[in-house]
């Protein structure tokens, strides 16, 4: 498969961690990768007469979002798919989807169902754009005009932005002393717009940046890594990675098949 990476507008890099176009030629499918949860949401446009992907058991024809909340997936592209690949920061979707993330969490969802017709709109400029440069300034500009439309949430940006710099480890009390409002009330914005409570998902982002940890320092014992990481011990630190990879910490590291 030939992934080839884009540059990303100014205005849409504190939303966008990506953008790429993905092209499976050849004449068999992919194998099978297992898709680790990061809690970002991913754009797939598809441009190709053939199927994306399937995910889990299912097969997917046309443009869709991928929503890897808290749940692995397992993915296998298909033969002769061809598709752009946008991929938002962890939490900064909501800017560009209407409906509440928590029902959208850990799901795999038609393009067409979140943006209507004009998702059918959308497709067909980009089948008809002639080549893949033109159909990712395309779709950023319509990206553009997406964002125009709501209003960022300054206590959910704070937070996320916390989130990052402390890799999962600032306490969620400090979370909301720091913007004044209870945790009930947070609780309630963060399934509104990333789609996970504030605990779950500070436990996902600790995780998250664990990886990073396990993987560049190998020769590590997985109790130095879990302590590395931020975990109290090594029993909690195999326990998030049974969790979000279905596999021990050491069984990650020798799968070729694991994606993160």
């Amino acid at each position: 498969m030939q992934i080839q990476y884009y540059d990303i507008l100014p205005v849409l890099k504190p939303y966008i961690r990506s953008i790429c176009t993905m092209d499976c030629g050849g004449d068999a499918d992919t194998s099978h990768i297992r898709v680790l949860p990061d809690t970002c949401a991913e754009i797939f446009i598809n441009y190709t007469p053939a199927p994306v992907a399937i995910i889990g058991n299912e097969l997917y024809k046309g443009s869709i979002v991928s929503f890897r909340t808290n749940k692995p997936v397992d993915v296998q592209m298909r033969k002769g798919a061809g598709c752009i690949a946008i991929c938002f920061h962890p939490g900064m979707a909501y800017r560009f989807f209407k409906i509440p993330f928590h029902l959208l969490s850990n799901t795999t969802t038609s393009l067409t169902d979140l943006w209507s017709t004009s998702a059918a709109a959308l497709e067909d400029l980009v089948v008809h754009a002639g080549n893949n440069k033109s159909r990712v300034a395309l779709l950023q500009q319509y990206l553009l005009q997406q964002l125009g439309k709501v209003d960022d949430n300054p206590q959910i940006k704070y937070c996320l932005q916390q989130v990052q710099l402390s890799k999962g480890l600032i306490s969620l009390i400090t979370l909301t002393k720091n913007i004044g409002i209870s945790q009930r009330h947070l609780a309630r914005q963060f399934q509104q717009f990333v789609g996970l409570s504030p605990r779950e998902y500070l436990r996902v982002s600790r995780f998250i940046y664990s990886l990073e940890h396990l993987s560049n320092h190998a020769a590590d014992s997985l109790t130095q890594v879990a302590y590395r990481s931020g975990y109290y011990d090594q029993a909690h630190f195999i326990r998030d990675y049974k969790q979000y990879t279905g596999f021990t910490p050491g069984e990650v590291l020798r799968n070729n098949n694991i994606q993160y």
